[in-house]
């Protein structure tokens, strides 16, 4: 390809598949490349991060440097897995098309509706642009909070996500002068670098926004040239760090219809809870994302070519799947659950999370290995994940045995084995209750698509009925997350088998 002079490296090398995890920091290795042809001096950064033999044999990160000429680099590319939906619901017709909008933090998901039928006519999906600025919400926030990194935010997803309506319009025999809507949702960060809302208070305690309502765009003021400008929606936060897709998530179940006590969990980048019935609603948010995305693990990646995404037990050994078949890269989200509850099984972790036998590291599948500190990642993660679930139970006087059902939602939940996470502790509710829903963000917002005046005082009343609960200020939350970071001991129990479910 051809490129100016002067261009950084992550503006490039993005597209192809290169993750940017710190946001260009230097700090956590994701973006490595290996140079094979061209001149890229080792940066004090890379001398510090990297190893003597690293720098030596051609590796470099990428965030650190710009195309000054001629390079050929080795990236090793590789696809994502975007989870979409194509769920059937009950609607009432309207003339028209219209779009659903999932902007999640990783991957954006669209999608394009008849509306007289509910049909879908076509969806794209691609990485979130704004990924190379940070590949979690907080390294985003802070490059967010100067006034030109909230404006470049704002730009690159208005940008890619127009250009995926456009694609879609082009792609199907359908007049884009009867585009009627675009939906979209997304958790709470992602609603204000949208919109172009100052995300400075997510950035400090107590976390709160005063701009967590419902967003009104025409798309011309987005930059979309769509023939009728339609309107476009970003649907509200219910709550701090509890987004718009979470809101979706419980119209796409209807959780707030329920009669029983039910729980919608989203284990994406940033763990989301919401726990009740038609009666009253909690929700809540924890910082348990980025083990579930595989950063912060020494050999961590997102769901993509090359992830181990699935492992068992074959006698005294792990057994693992490989995305796309081949040698392994890494280990995504899934496949560092089931590798964690098949050490547990084999005695090769402590319940404490030590690993035994004074061990440096376990090796899953070659050159795949965890290390201590990647456990301590994930105890940290599901620990907040079940503290969260428990101290809303309290706040409602029930328990983990009053759950009639727990829907797991995003394309971690969907793809996690369930009872790897009730082996280590993750969803403590018995593995039969609990429903893989898929992306009930995308759900919730085609749903929306036909909403009438009934439907958005739907919404009011889940607002209405909705508290939201500062885990961090709770007074028992530290001493809860602390026993939730164990793992069960299950010595002299007979394991859950796929068969119990």
């Amino acid at each position: 390809m051809h490129i100016p002079r002067g261009v950084p490296l992550r503006d490039v090398l993005f597209r192809y598949g290169v993750e940017f995890p710190c946001g260009g920091a230097g700090r956590c290795k994701g973006c490595r490349v290996r140079l094979l042809e061209g001149d890229l001096p080792a940066t004090p950064i890379e001398r510090e991060r990297l190893s003597p033999g690293d720098l030596a044999a051609g590796w470099r990160l990428a965030c650190c440097h710009a195309a000054t000429g001629d390079l050929t680099l080795d990236i090793e590319q590789w696809e994502a897995v975007i989870l979409a939906d194509e769920t059937p619901f009950a609607f009432t017709p309207r003339d028209g098309y219209g779009v659903a909008v999932d902007l999640g933090t990783t991957t954006l998901a669209v999608q394009l509706l008849e509306l007289s039928t509910g049909r879908v006519l076509g969806v794209r999906s691609e990485l979130n642009p704004q990924a190379r600025y940070g590949g979690d919400i907080m390294s985003r926030i802070e490059y967010a909070l100067d006034p030109h990194g909230r404006e470049m935010l704002a730009r690159l997803i208005r940008e890619a996500i127009g250009a995926l309506i456009g694609d879609l319009l082009a792609s199907v025999p359908v007049s884009a002068g009867l585009l009627r809507e675009v939906i979209l949702v997304g958790n709470t960060a992602m609603h204000h670098l949208f919109c172009g809302l100052d995300p400075a208070p997510l950035a400090q305690y107590p976390f709160e926004t005063a701009h967590g309502g419902m967003m009104h765009f025409r798309a011309a003021e987005l930059g979309w040239r769509l023939e009728g400008d339609p309107r476009v929606r970003f649907l509200p936060c219910m709550g701090s760090f509890v987004g718009s897709d979470v809101l979706a998530g419980v119209l796409a179940t209807r959780l707030h219809q329920s009669q029983r006590l039910c729980a919608l969990v989203d284990l994406g980048t940033n763990g989301e809870i919401v726990v009740g019935n038609r009666e009253r609603l909690l929700c809540a948010s924890t910082a348990a994302g980025p083990a579930f995305e595989g950063a912060r693990i020494a050999m961590g990646m997102r769901a993509a070519t090359g992830a181990i995404c699935e492992v068992t037990r074959k006698k005294q050994a792990f057994h693992c799947r490989v995305i796309g078949g081949g040698a392994p890269r890494g280990i995504c989200g899934s496949g560092l659950v089931d590798a964690v509850a098949v050490a547990l099984d084999l005695g090769l972790i402590e319940p404490d999370g030590l690993l035994a036998g004074a061990r440096e590291d376990l090796e899953i599948c070659p050159p795949v290995r965890l290390n201590q500190r990647d456990i301590r990642e994930l105890q940290l993660a599901k620990g907040a994940i079940a503290a969260g679930l428990r101290i809303l139970l309290s706040r409602l006087q029930a328990g983990l045995e009053d759950l009639s059902d727990v829907y797991l939602a995003g394309a971690f939940g969907n793809y996690m084995n369930r009872i790897s996470a009730w082996r280590i502790g993750l969803i403590e509710a018995p593995p039969e209750r609990v429903r893989p829903s898929g992306n009930t963000a995308l759900l919730g917002a085609k749903m929306a698509l036909f909403g009438d005046k009934a439907q958005t005082e739907e919404i009011e009343q889940i607002l209405a009925r909705t508290e939201h609960v500062s885990l961090a200020s709770d007074p028992e939350f530290m001493d809860i997350f602390a026993d939730a970071m164990q793992f069960p001991d299950l010595t002299g129990s007979r394991p859950i088998t796929s068969e119990d479910c």
